[in-house]
C-alpha cells in the first residue's frame, strides 16, 4: 500500500463490551473495503484480528489487533480491542494511538458496564468518540429505547448520524440527507437534530443556518469536527457486522468527517525536566516523534515496538533514540501491522502506525526520535487499573527458574497489567493481573508460547510476630564433647515497642559477665529468633532486648555458646511475653456503580472491613473507603467483578499492621510447623 498524505489518514479503535461485535464488525468492514473476499469465522478462527490460538480456543479477543484498509484513497487504521474488563490493559493501551474512539454497542444487551467505562474513559482522553449499535438486525430489539438510554446516560449529544431501513437491511444517512422514512425515525426529524447540533459550535454558521442560507460540505465538515473534538457531538450509527448493513456508511463516514491526524485533539506531550507542554507538529519534514503503544513478541519475528508517528517521516536506515538513551538503533525493517501478517513499506508520515522489530530496549511508552540533542519528550500515561489478582508461581520443573523469569518478563512486556512481583522477604514469585481469567490466559501462554508450565498457590501473607508484655528469659547452655567444651549463660529482659519502631538490641552488662566480644554472638542468636519467628515461623517486630548478665568460661566461652544461649534465653522469655500475631492491613478504595454499593459494601463487612467513608462521583458511582486485612483480600477481585459486571475497580495500599483475632492467630499456630533446633 503506497504512502499517503496525513491528511488522508484516519486512526479509529473500537471499544466496547465483550460480544458487542467489535471483531466481526472489523471483518466486515474489510470486506466493504475490498480488502477481503469474505468475513472470517469465529468458530473456524478466520477472523482477522482474532488469530492467537487461545482467542480461538475462548472466542473472544484477548489482545489488540491491527487492520489497515484503504477506502476512496484514506487509509482508515483501525484497532480491534479487547472487551472483557480482565483484558482492559490492552484496549486503554489503543487510546493513545487514535483520534477517534468508537463504542460499539450489542442491540440485544444495550448499555453494559464496559460501554460507560470506555465513554468515560475517551473523554478523559479527549478523544472524539462516536457510538455504534451493532446488531441491528437481531430479534426483539427496540432501537428507540435503545437510543433514548443512550442519550439519557451519554448526554444529549449523542444523535444518530444514519438510521436503519428496510427491515434493518440497510441503513440511510440523515447527516447530508434530509428526506425519507425509515424504520424507527424520519430522515428529515433526525437531520433537522444533527445539524442543529453541529452548527452550534460555529456563530458564523449558526447564523447562515438560521437565516436558510446553503451550506457547504467543507463548511459542515469542518464544524462537525470542531463538534467532535469539543465532545459538543457524540454520533450514532447503526450496523450490523452479520448482513453489513451500515457498513460501508461507516467507512463513508470515517472518509468524509471523522478527523484526520491534524484535525483531532493534540495528544499530550511533555519535554524537558520541567515537563513542558508542547503539541506535535504533523509535519513530515519536522524531527521524528513517535510513541510506542504495544509490544508484541512474536515468534517467528521476534519482539515487535507498534508505534504512532506523531511528526517527521521514519524510513528503512532511519536512525532512532528511545527516551533519553543515548544509543541510537537503525531501523532495518518498517511494518504496516495487519492482523497476522507483518507487511514491509518504504515510510511512515504522521498519523501513520507501524512496527519495528529485533529492538530489544523498545518497551511499552517509549518516545522514539531521531535526535540525542532534542529534549527528551514525554506523552501522558494511560491511567490503568491497578492488577491485584495474583498467584505465587513456581515452575514445575527444577532447572527452568531463570527460563520461567525471563518468559514472565517478556509476557510482562505486552501487557501493562500483567506485572510480577519478587518477594525477597518470602523467597516467592508473585504474578498479578487484573482478574482470574486475566491470569489463567498469561499462565497457558507461558506454556504454549515458551514451554514453561508453574504450580500455583496463593500467595503468602506476610504477617510478623511480636510480643505484647515485659518479660525476662535465661539460658545457660553447656556442652562437654571429649574436648574443648562450651558454655555460655545469658540473662536478658525484653519489651513491646510502639507498632512500625522496627528492634533494638542493648547491653547492659557490667563487671565482664560476658566479655564485651561476645555480646555481638549474643545479638546473633537472638536476631535468629527476629527472622524465624518464636510462635508462627514469622517474623518478629517492634520488640526490644536488653542482655544484663551472664557468665563465661575462660576456655569453653566461644562465639557458637552464646549464639545458642542467647537464641534460647530469647525464646524463653518471649514464652512469657504474649506473643502476638500481626496481620498487615491495607487502605481499600473501591469505586463500583451506585446500584450495587449496598452489595459491595455488605461483602467488604464480611471480610473485617472497616468501613472509613463513601465518595458519590456525579450521581453515577460511588468510592468506598476502609481498612481490611490483606488476607481476606484473595478471592475479592472475582467477587467484586461479580457483583459490578466487571465495572467495580479499586487501588489498595499498604496502612499498618495489627492484631489478628484470636481464632486467627490460633489457627496460624496450628499449622506452623516448628524446625528443629540444633545447638
Amino acid at each position: 500500500m503506497a504512502a499517503l498524505d496525513t491528511t488522508n489518514i484516519r486512526n479509529l479503535a473500537l471499544f466496547g463490551h465483550s460480544g458487542a461485535g467489535k471483531t466481526s464488525l472489523t471483518d466486515a468492514l474489510l470486506v466493504k473495503a475490498g480488502v477481503l473476499g469474505e468475513p472470517g469465522s469465529l468458530e473456524r478462527g478466520t477472523m482477522t484480528t482474532d488469530y492467537d490460538p487461545l482467542e480461538r480456543k475462548y472466542q473472544y479477543s484477548l489482545v489488540s489487533g491491527l487492520v489497515s484498509m484503504t477506502y476512496k484513497h484514506t487509509r482508515i487504521n483501525l484497532i480491534d480491542t479487547p472487551g472483557d474488563p480482565d483484558f482492559r490493559g490492552q484496549a486503554l493501551s489503543a487510546m493513545s494511538a487514535v483520534e477517534t474512539a468508537v463504542v460499539v454497542i450489542n442491540a440485544n444487551a444495550g448499555i453494559e458496564m464496559s460501554t460507560r467505562s470506555m465513554m468515560r474513559r475517551a473523554r478523559q482522553r479527549q478523544l472524539c468518540r462516536m457510538i455504534v449499535i451493532n446488531r441491528i438486525d437481531a430479534e426483539d430489539i427496540d432501537l428507540v429505547e435503545l437510543v433514548a438510554s443512550i442519550r439519557e446516560e451519554f448526554g444529549p449529544q449523542c444523535l444518530p448520524i444514519n438510521l436503519p431501513a428496510e427491515n434493518y437491511t440497510t441503513v440511510r444517512d440523515c447527516f447530508f440527507r434530509t428526506e425519507g422514512e425509515t424504520d424507527i425515525l424520519s430522515i428529515a426529524d433526525a437531520h433537522t437534530e444533527i445539524l442543529d447540533q453541529v452548527v452550534e459550535v460555529d456563530e458564523d454558521l449558526m447564523a447562515a443556518y438560521l437565516e436558510g442560507q446553503e451550506i457547504s460540505d467543507e463548511q459542515l465538515h469542518e464544524a462537525f469536527e470542531k463538534a467532535l473534538r469539543q465532545g459538543h457531538l457524540v454520533p450514532i450509527c447503526f450496523t450490523s457486522a452479520q448482513t453489513g448493513a451500515g457498513c460501508e456508511h461507516l467507512l463513508r463516514l470515517a472518509h468524509q468527517l471523522l478527523p484526520n491526524p491534524t484535525e483531532g485533539n493534540p495528544p499530550p506531550f511533555r519535554k524537558g525536566p520541567e515537563r513542558e507542554r508542547v503539541t506535535a507538529v504533523a509535519d513530515p519534514d519536522a524531527d521524528v516523534l513517535a510513541h510506542v503503544f504495544k509490544i508484541s513478541n512474536d515468534p517467528y519475528a521476534g519482539k515487535l515496538g507498534i508505534f504512532r508517528v506523531y511528526q517527521g517521516t521514519i524510513r528503512p536506515d532511519t536512525q532512532l533514540f528511545i527516551g533519553d538513551s543515548r544509543k541510537p538503533f537503525k531501523v532495518a525493517h518498517l511494518y504496516r501491522m495487519h492482523g497476522k501478517e507483518h507487511r514491509e513499506i518504504e515510510q511512515a508520515v504522521p498519523g501513520d502506525i507501524c512496527a519495528v522489530a529485533k529492538i530489544d530496549d523498545i518497551h511499552y511508552d517509549a518516545i522514539l526520535h531521531d535526535s540525542h540533542d532534542q529534549d527528551h519528550y514525554f506523552l501522558k500515561s494511560v491511567d490503568f487499573p491497578q492488577p491485584m489478582f495474583g498467584v505465587a508461581v513456581v515452575a514445575k520443573t527444577r532447572g527452568q527458574e531463570q527460563k520461567l523469569a525471563a518468559s514472565l518478563e517478556r509476557l510482562s512486556e505486552e501487557d501493562p497489567c500483567f506485572q510480577i512481583d519478587q518477594n525477597q522477604e518470602l523467597n516467592e514469585t508473585v504474578v498479578r493481573g487484573l482478574g482470574e481469567m486475566h491470569l489463567r490466559v498469561m499462565l497457558e501462554r507461558l506454556r504454549s508460547r515458551y514451554g514453561v508450565e508453574v504450580d500455583t498457590r496463593p500467595p503468602r501473607i506476610a504477617y510478623r510476630e511480636t510480643v505484647t508484655r515485659k518479660s525476662e528469659g535465661h539460658h545457660r547452655h553447656k556442652k562437654q564433647t571429649g574436648g574443648a567444651g562450651q558454655f555460655g549463660e545469658v540473662f536478658l529482659r525484653i519489651g513491646p515497642r510502639g507498632r512500625g519502631e522496627g528492634f533494638v538490641f542493648r547491653s547492659e552488662v557490667v563487671g565482664g559477665a560476658i566479655p564485651t566480644s561476645l555480646i555481638p554472638a549474643v545479638e546473633k542468636g537472638v536476631r535468629q529468633v527476629l527472622d524465624e519467628g518464636a510462635i508462627a515461623g514469622f517474623p518478629l517486630q517492634d520488640v526490644e532486648v536488653v542482655v544484663y548478665d551472664g557468665k563465661h568460661h575462660p576456655v569453653d566461652s566461644k562465639e557458637i555458646a552464646f549464639v545458642v544461649a542467647g537464641r534460647k534465653a530469647f525464646h524463653d522469655a518471649i514464652a512469657n511475653a504474649g506473643a502476638q500475631i500481626l496481620e498487615p492491613i491495607v487502605e481499600l478504595e473501591v469505586t463500583v456503580p451506585d446500584t450495587v454499593m449496598g452489595d459491595v459494601t455488605g461483602a467488604l463487612a464480611s471480610k473485617r472491613a472497616r468501613i472509613q467513608g463513601t465518595d458519590s462521583h456525579r450521581g453515577t458511582t460511588t468510592s468506598i473507603k476502609a481498612a481490611v486485612p490483606l488476607s481476606v483480600l484473595s478471592e475479592f477481585p472475582t467477587e467484586l467483578k461479580s457483583l459490578t459486571a466487571g465495572e467495580g475497580r479499586y487501588t489498595m495500599s499498604f496502612s499498618h499492621y495489627e492484631a489478628v483475632p484470636a481464632d486467627v492467630q490460633k489457627g496460624l499456630v496450628e499449622a506452623h510447623s516448628p524446625r528443629e533446633e540444633e545447638d
